[in-house]
Formats: C-alpha cells, structure tokens, sequence
C-alpha cells in the first residue's frame, strides 16, 4: 500500500519504529553482563555468613531435639517396660551390637537399651562441633519409675564453626537433664 490521501503503506502501518541497526536491540553488551555479574557477587558474598549461620543453627537444632526425643524415649520406655533402660555414648553406632563407650563427646552417636536388646541406635553426626556432656557422663540409666540414677547434668551442643568464630557462642545450645529424666533448656 502507499500513502496517497488517506491510505497508508504497509511499511508505515505499523505504530513501532522500525530499526536499521540490529546490533543496538540484540541483548546485552559485555559491559552490561560484567556489571551484572558483579552486583551478583556482591549480594551473594553479603548472604553467605547469613546462609552459613542458618545452616549451623539448624544442625545444632537437630542435635538437640534428636537427643531430647532420646532421653524421652528412654524414660517412657523404662516406664513402659517396668525395667531399667540405659541410654549411653557409643563410638561405633553402625556396629551390630553398639556397646556403651566412655568419653564425653556424644556426636558419635548413642544407644537406647534395655539389657542386651538395643532399643534406638543414634548413628554419628557427620557435621557436629560436638555434644559435650557435663561432669562426664557416659550413661543415662533410667529406672522403672523414670527417674534417673544419681544424674543431673547438661549436654552442651556445638556448631562445626571455629571457636575465635563470633556466632561459635551464639548459635551453641545447652539442655539440662534433672533427677526425674526432664529435659529443658538451660
């Protein structure tokens, strides 16, 4: 069509400019990409220590809970059963028979067992800074009543972060364990 009067041309019918230069609407120009790319960076370097924190709060979180339902476990099964039950640190979870070891590092894992029969077996913590357990405590024996024999102490738990780290005290937990075999946070 040409424009004559009122009639238009196909060329000029169209309300957007038609552009000569591909080169000028084709994307992005390195410059662009760079920049880009450096916002990039920036924002994820500001979130790691935030993501990193994130990811050590719930590990220590798991832990705590995972040994809380432990000592539940223990108690109501000591209960349960009219029985003593024993919860104590193993250093070889993954064994056919886990047997009680001494040490005071509960990361590598615990047994739940009432004589010979294994109950629960907690396998080790592949990302702990360690479960530590005050004045030594290797076993937690529950009686049938679900007291617990001549203990009262606490597990400290740690982030796998180093110690001169400032979020290492912030992020550690601690549970107290009382004579009846009740958890809190203390």
């Amino acid at each position: 069509m040409t424009e004559e009067g009122n009639v238009m041309t196909a060329a000029s019918a169209s309300p957007w400019p038609v552009s000569r230069s591909r080169s000028s609407s084709a994307g992005f120009t390195l410059i662009e990409m760079m920049i880009a790319l450096a916002v990039a960076a920036i924002v994820t370097f500001m979130a790691m220590p935030s993501f990193r924190d994130y990811l050590a709060r719930t590990v220590v979180r798991t832990q705590v809970s995972d040994l809380s339902g432990a000592i539940r476990l223990a108690r109501s099964e000591a209960i349960k059963r009219g029985r003593t039950v024993i919860l104590c640190h193993t250093a070889d979870a993954l064994a056919a028979q886990p047997q009680c070891t001494t040490g005071s590092d509960w990361s590598s894992g615990w047994v739940i067992r009432q004589g010979e029969q294994a109950i629960r077996v907690q396998p080790a913590y592949a990302n702990s800074g360690g479960i530590l357990a005050s004045s030594g405590i290797t076993t937690l024996q529950f009686l049938p009543t679900g007291s617990v024999v001549g203990v009262g102490g606490s597990f400290t738990f740690r982030p796998r972060l180093a110690e001169a780290d400032a979020a290492y005290a912030r992020l550690s937990r601690r549970i107290c364990l009382n004579a009846q075999g009740v958890t809190r946070d203390c």
